[in-house]
């Protein structure tokens, strides 16, 4: 069985013929449990989402502020293996038919078995991996496989990187690239720095691949500012700081909705 790349492909192509944005959400698998995690995730692409990102959850995440971290650790304490991991990328792509990537940190895709976890995530319907600290030069291994099982390599790229760097990236990934919007771990901030539209426009002068920004976006009138130069936008901690705070699992996904509708509505206006 094959991955499902080109349905990562096509739909952010269908979204830039509508004339917008992607949406791509992203969610720890794990968090609260696993069967809420997936009705969280759930929620997320029924409220307008167009792809989802499923963090694989670990115990140093080092690139993540304290919100993801936060997460991380509650589903860690409650046993979450990568087996609830690929199980959550199983169900929650037979359910809804949508691009389902994981995020992982590389140790652990690394200790379960590069051929492996490929090879499962293919399995079970995955559309790739965004792999935020492995490095290009160190990632034949996982390409190969990659290719094999049909699955995207999305890298991550900072303003910082140079221009040497930025054209290694795009050259070795697929699906789309991952520019993060600020330096630093991931949070929900007050705006979005200008400097992501910087590097967008770099990554453009150089590459034909999806352009999707994150690290930062927390509300609609930030979604429709990346959208207005993004080919998608990447929101986490504020969909998982929204979990964090909701009373209860019904409550918690009801204010995932919500704001999943108005970031949905906010890269339509973008």
């Amino acid at each position: 069985m094959t991955g499902n790349l080109q349905l990562l492909t096509d739909a952010l192509a269908r979204a830039k013929q509508d004339g917008r944005a992607a949406l791509i959400t992203y969610l720890p698998a794990g968090f609260p449990t696993v069967d809420d995690g997936i009705a969280a995730i759930l929620a997320t692409l029924d409220a307008g989402a167009d792809v989802v990102e499923v963090g694989l959850p670990h115990s140093d995440p080092v690139l993540d502020g304290p919100v993801i971290q936060t997460a991380d650790d509650i589903a860690l304490r409650g046993g979450v293996r990568i087996a609830d991991v690929l199980r959550t990328v199983r169900e929650v792509h037979a359910a809804t038919g949508k691009p389902v990537l994981v995020m992982s940190y590389w140790n652990p895709v690394s200790r379960y078995g590069v051929e492996r976890f490929a090879r499962e995530l293919a399995e079970a319907g995955g559309a790739g991996c965004v792999l935020p600290d492995l490095p290009v030069a160190e990632s034949a291994q996982w390409r190969r496989q990659a290719a094999e099982h049909d699955l995207a390599t999305v890298f991550v790229v900072a303003p910082s990187s140079t221009d040497a760097h930025l054209a290694d990236t795009v050259a070795a990934g697929s699906g789309f690239v991952y520019a993060s919007a600020l330096m630093g771990v991931t949070g929900a901030r007050a705006s979005v720095d200008e400097a992501a539209a910087v590097l967008t426009r770099r990554l453009r002068a150089i590459t034909d691949l999806p352009v999707c920004v994150g690290m930062g976006v927390s509300d609609a009138r930030q979604a429709a500012d990346v959208a207005g130069f993004a080919d998608g936008v990447i929101v986490g901690s504020a969909l998982v700081a929204t979990l964090l705070d909701a009373p209860g699992g019904v409550e918690g996904r009801a204010a995932l909705t919500r704001l999943t509708t108005g970031l949905a509505a906010g890269v339509r206006a973008g």
